[in-house]
């Protein structure tokens, strides 16, 4: 088994040899929940690429441990950069999404409040919304064993959305009356790749017509009509292997 992540916001001074300490919340799920012991192997990341590896050299208390650090691993940011514009579902479905599309692969989420979306984030709603759509991705993060953890972004109007696809390098809708399947659409070898996930009752036509007129063409994924809060980790698969990020 891989060993276990947990999130450190400075890394700056990890270097072979350092005794890093890990505390707070963090510490505390290390010591008192998954129960680390003196010589367990440990992964110390910021969530931006860089991970410190080593072994628990020390347990204080129930929320404190020293990690000794054998290696330093810095990520590059992948290319291409593919992020989801996710149109905002009911419940806890966006949960679901941001969980598995982090698990998967994908490098941000934006979410969409969409003409026919039924859920809405005004006020206070919204920021609890979008910083449950963060504490997600975080955690998905860790338990996917990632480094480099997804950007999930403010809340974004179809006007914003426009603009993002207008600058993207490939922009896509996801539609199930796409005339081209996703799977051989063209793709750039960099760049950033933007697709946009419509909510349960579709895109509306407006919508369709603003993205067409920034350069997003609608694809369809198979034969099948996934849930909004399933196609975007779908689609990520699809991009992810199709890009060679998988290989």
């Amino acid at each position: 088994m891989t060993a276990p992540v947990f999130v450190a916001d400075d890394l700056t001074a990890a270097a072979p040899g350092a005794v890093l300490t890990l505390d707070g919340p963090e510490g505390r799920h290390a010591v008192s929940v998954r129960r680390l012991r003196v010589g367990e192997e440990v992964v110390l990341t910021d969530g931006a690429g860089r991970g410190a590896y080593g072994t628990v050299a020390a347990v204080e208390g129930r929320d404190r441990l020293d990690v000794a650090v054998a290696e330093v691993r810095d990520e590059a940011a992948p290319a291409p950069r593919i992020t989801v514009v996710q149109a905002l579902p009911k419940g806890d479905r966006g949960e679901l999404a941001v969980e598995t599309m982090t698990e998967t692969g994908v490098d941000a989420v934006v979410p969409w409040q969409a003409a026919r979306c039924i859920t809405q984030w005004r006020g206070d709603r919204g920021a609890k919304s979008l910083a449950k759509w963060r504490a997600t991705a975080r955690e998905a993060g860790k338990q996917s064993r990632r480094l480099r953890f997804p950007e999930v972004a403010d809340a974004a109007t179809t006007a914003q959305v426009v603009r993002m696809l207008a600058e993207a390098d490939f922009a896509a809708v996801l539609h199930e009356e796409g005339a081209e399947p996703l799977a051989t659409a063209p793709l750039p070898a960099g760049g950033r790749i933007v697709l946009v996930v419509g909510p349960e009752g579709g895109v509306a036509p407006d919508e369709l017509a603003a993205f067409a007129a920034a350069g997003a063409r609608p694809y369809r994924l198979g034969r099948s009509v996934l849930r909004t809060s399933t196609a975007g980790t779908a689609a990520t698969a699809l991009l992810l292997g199709r890009t060679g990020r998988w290989s």
